[in-house]
């Protein structure tokens, strides 16, 4: 029997509520787990008032064990019980753990044993990592347990935050707060403790087998009640009904507004905009001065108005897109529609007012961030679906949706691999705009999980998390995440590569180099420039001693092996087709027009990482690092890191900086390189929470990733149904008309093989803008399958001698011969008589045609029709 001598050095607290039929068995296991320790350890008994035998069964071991009954009863639950405990224990280390066998008592000198050497601050028995488990669980208790870790796993550095075994230091844990309440003990201690070196041990969680569970529905409420209270959230049972009867106060307000101006026949963005901002206006008022008094203290100010309007904004720019895509079903009554939106915008409203704009006091600064992280990366989320088959297509989308119904090995200006996503998710979802985006979201949500992967072994789980609210802001990841751009899949490819990389270089891991080869080549397929990376990889062996030995190992040339192999069908294309795609991409862009270019080169950067995100990583490049690392590590491994972003960054960069000496740099080029700064950007913002006085950048990032969540909605609002006092475009038709301007082409098109008798040949007068877009929208209404013959009666500029790119060869000027053409412009002098006529026999006047959008005009354009095309000038 383990002694507790007068100095125990563990004490073991058991929280009791009527387990009479356990404690024999329990006090038995845990005296045997201990027998063989060289140190004294005390049991200690802390019961929250059992009406059962438990007292008498534990006082039959008092002259056996080192054993002491307390009546905590502190009327807080198993939590507050343990509290009372760990305030009367004599060790320096305590252990709770369950009274009903559910935690294998063996494993509890496991727990202590980091504690005691002073390795960790707090181990945890766990059930959700390797070797854990919950075997005779049913599914609906498995499901809570794992939705109820879910909500903690942002808050913690825990993969089983609820676990009621651990062990950490007695001082630690009377850190938690004297109020705390319920059964999670754990989570209080979390996040009770800033920096917590937390770890780990596998458990196996079996039932218990005699008494009752403790859990309930109650419990479940009283669980999340507190993990909102810890997390920051002025929520309460009180303050959620007020906030609900405001919410019925301002629908009723919202809605009859809205129906008024509707009936006036003011458009849906004026009209929900106008209800929805007179019903924020009372919103504002009764929510601060009565829903949520206790945390505004009934005062009106300025800064929690400005960042009221910020989450009415956010949830303005949602609410359209929902009124916008239900408004594309014609069965969906409009009242219905509206509902839906206000709904939506509702949650929005009250999960930013519970934890933005009014929120308790005293929340720690990293809690603050990592809820900002998740909020901020899941509202980019919701919105990047629910607009994502709203926008017409941008031009360079529906050529490569025109890629896709050329179905090829490659192309002349990019590989397939854009072309591969756009017919995947088109022969799924149709020919719709959602069709042809799908797969660039599914891109984007890969390369957010390869991002917070990355940085999170670089720099631990909150920096991860920042990373990922970067990547969901910044503005080239937004952008390339949402429309279908070449880039999308390169992006994700690039993630995956620093991934792997990281795990090869940095943590030796030899079968990694299978996944830097899979990205490599995956990422060829999408765009060349990922195979700067390669020679990245080669500096930073070259300079990392620990990494020169891979140079002499097999693994790295299986992996440039296997990324050839993948990218033999682009070399195959360009074999057949005389190396085309290879000198488009190299000679041809040298032998351009000189231009210098390096400030366009910096000013990309400034746009795609802000201006505050840009002088961030500059500093961060340039600080030399310290003695220990942001998250404890010693100085040379911070030094790894630190030398492994900077060179598979810089190394690439400098390729684009020297291009731009004489070249114009393309912005979107840069965006893949952000990567590798993002981790750097997070740690920098939060390690600066440990300062007095916060940063500059601290203070600056918090507004500028809601002005970019701001600026990214109402973009999307003014594509998809406009924005009030915003007008569309006059010169040319505007982004969000291609749909209406290709309803016209369509008519004209009809209208010219009536009289014919033979379809005629819609060319786009550009290099193909106008062409891409009439191939996508020329047969709106139609089948899909309508709309994918449609290309095969839309050409391009190069039919009179202009860069058509892929036109070329999709419509070689030797196979139109004869045929009757519909030229579209948007610059008269494209259709020019002295232009056109070497071309044809003879042509039509020249017309304007405006565009109009719900009635509001969106632009012009110019077409002529032309008979008997001669190929033999082009």
């Amino acid at each position: 029997m383990p002694a507790a001598g007068n100095d125990p050095r563990v004490s073991v607290i058991v929280p009791t509520l009527n387990e009479e039929k356990n404690i024999d068995a329990l006090l038995t296991k845990i005296i045997e787990a201990f027998r063989a320790e060289p140190y004294g350890i005390e049991i200690i008994i802390a019961d929250g008032g059992s009406t059962d035998a438990t007292e008498v069964k534990a006082n039959d071991w008092i002259t056996r064990a080192p054993l002491r009954f307390i009546h905590a009863r502190s009327g807080r639950g198993l939590a507050g019980d343990v509290l009372v405990a760990a305030r009367q224990a004599r060790a320096d280390v305590v252990i709770v753990m369950d009274a009903d066998l559910s935690h294998p008592p063996e494993v509890a000198p496991l727990l202590a044993r980091p504690v005691l050497d002073k390795i960790a601050d707090m181990v945890i028995g766990s059930r959700y990592v390797k070797g854990g488990g919950t075997p005779e669980w049913p599914w609906t208790r498995r499901v809570i347990s794992r939705v109820a870790t879910l909500l903690a796993w942002p808050l913690v550095n825990a993969n089983d935050p609820l676990s009621g075994f651990f062990a950490i230091g007695r001082e630690k844990l009377l850190l938690v707060e004297p109020s705390a309440d319920g059964f999670k003990i754990a989570l209080e201690a979390l996040l009770a403790n800033e920096d917590l070196r937390v770890k780990e041990i596998p458990i196996v969680f079996y039932d218990r087998q005699y008494g009752q569970s403790k859990m309930s529905r109650r419990q479940i409420f009283a669980y999340v009640r507190r993990l909102v209270a810890l997390a920051g959230g002025a929520v309460s049972a009180g303050n959620t009904m007020r906030f609900a009867v405001v919410g019925l106060l301002g629908l009723m307000v919202d809605m009859g507004i809205f129906h008024i101006l509707w009936k006036q026949g003011v458009g849906i963005a004026a009209a929900h905009m106008s209800s929805f901002f007179a019903a924020t206006v009372l919103n504002y008022l009764l929510n601060s001065q009565w829903a949520f008094r206790q945390t505004s203290r009934g005062h009106l100010d300025w800064s929690s108005y400005l960042r009221f309007l910020s989450v009415t904004f956010m949830a303005l720019f949602l609410r359209g897109g929902v009124l916008a895509l239900l408004e594309q079903h014609p069965g969906i009554p409009m009242n219905i529609s509206l509902v839906a939106a206000i709904v939506v915008a509702s949650a929005v409203n009250y999960l930013g007012f519970v934890f933005y704009v009014f929120p308790r006091a005293g929340a720690r600064p990293d809690i603050t961030w990592r809820l900002a992280a998740v909020g901020l990366a899941g509202y980019a989320v919701l919105l990047r679906l629910v607009y994502l088959g709203l926008p017409n297509l941008l031009p360079e989308e529906a050529y490569y949706w025109n890629y896709a119904q050329h179905p090829a090995l490659g192309y002349l200006d990019h590989p397939p691999m854009v072309a591969w996503l756009i017919s995947m998710g088109t022969t799924v979802f149709g020919s719709t705009e959602f069709g042809v985006r799908i797969a660039t979201f599914m891109c984007w949500g890969i390369t957010a999980g390869f991002c917070y992967g990355f940085s999170r072994k670089l720099y631990g789980k909150a920096v991860g998390l920042l990373s990922v609210m970067f990547f969901a802001l910044l503005p080239g990841f937004f952008v390339t995440g949402f429309y279908a751009f070449p880039d999308a899949p390169l992006i994700a490819c690039w993630a995956g590569m620093l991934f792997f990389l990281e795990r090869a270089l940095l943590s030796g891991r030899r079968l990694a180099w299978w996944g830097v080869g899979l990205c490599l080549g995956l990422g060829m397929l999408s765009k060349y420039s990922i195979a700067l990376l390669v020679p990245a990889v080669l500096v930073f062996m070259i300079l990392d001693r620990k990494s020169r030995h891979w140079l002499r190992k097999l693994e790295p040339y299986a992996a440039l092996l296997l990324a050839v192999l993948l990218f033999t069908p682009v070399i195959v294309w360009n074999f057949w087709n005389g190396w085309a795609s290879f000198a488009f991409q190299s000679t041809r862009r040298l032998r351009s027009h000189p231009q210098f270019s390096l400030h366009l080169f910096i000013g990309s950067l400034l746009v795609l990482l802000t201006p505050l995100g840009f002088f961030a990583a500059v500093k961060e490049f340039f600080v030399p690092p310290g003695k220990k690392s942001r998250d404890g590590r010693d100085g040379e491994a911070d030094a790894r890191s630190r030398r492994f972003i900077a060179v598979l960054t810089l190394v690439p960069l400098s390729v684009f900086a020297l291009f731009s000496l004489r070249y114009h740099p393309k912005l979107n080029w840069m965006i893949p390189l952000s990567l590798g700064i993002i981790p750097l950007l997070a740690a920098n913002l939060f390690s600066a929470r440990r300062k007095a006085i916060a940063s500059f950048e601290q203070r600056a990032w918090g507004p500028t990733l809601v002005a970019l969540a701001l600026i990214f909605g109402g973009t999307l609002h003014f594509l998809s149904i406009g924005l009030p006092g915003v007008p569309y475009r006059k010169d040319s038709v505007s982004p969000v008309a291609w749909k209406e301007m290709g309803q016209m082409i369509e008519q004209i098109e009809d209208e010219v093989e009536a009289q014919t008798g033979v379809p005629p040949l819609v060319v786009g007068m550009d290099k193909y803008f106008i062409a891409s877009q009439m191939a996508f929208y020329r047969d709106n209404g139609h089948s899909d399958a309508d709309k994918e013959e449609g290309y095969k009666d839309t050409g391009s500029d190069n039919l009179f001698g202009g860069n058509g790119l892929m036109y070329a060869w999709w419509f070689p000027p030797a196979d139109q011969t004869g045929r009757t053409l519909v030229l579209v412009s948007f610059k008269q002098e494209s259709l020019a008589d002295e232009r056109i006529s070497p071309f044809v026999q003879r042509f039509d006047s020249m017309q304007k045609v405006n565009v109009m959008k719900k009635g509001v005009p969106a632009g012009t354009f110019y077409y002529r029709v032309a008979y008997g095309y001669r190929a033999g000038n082009s």
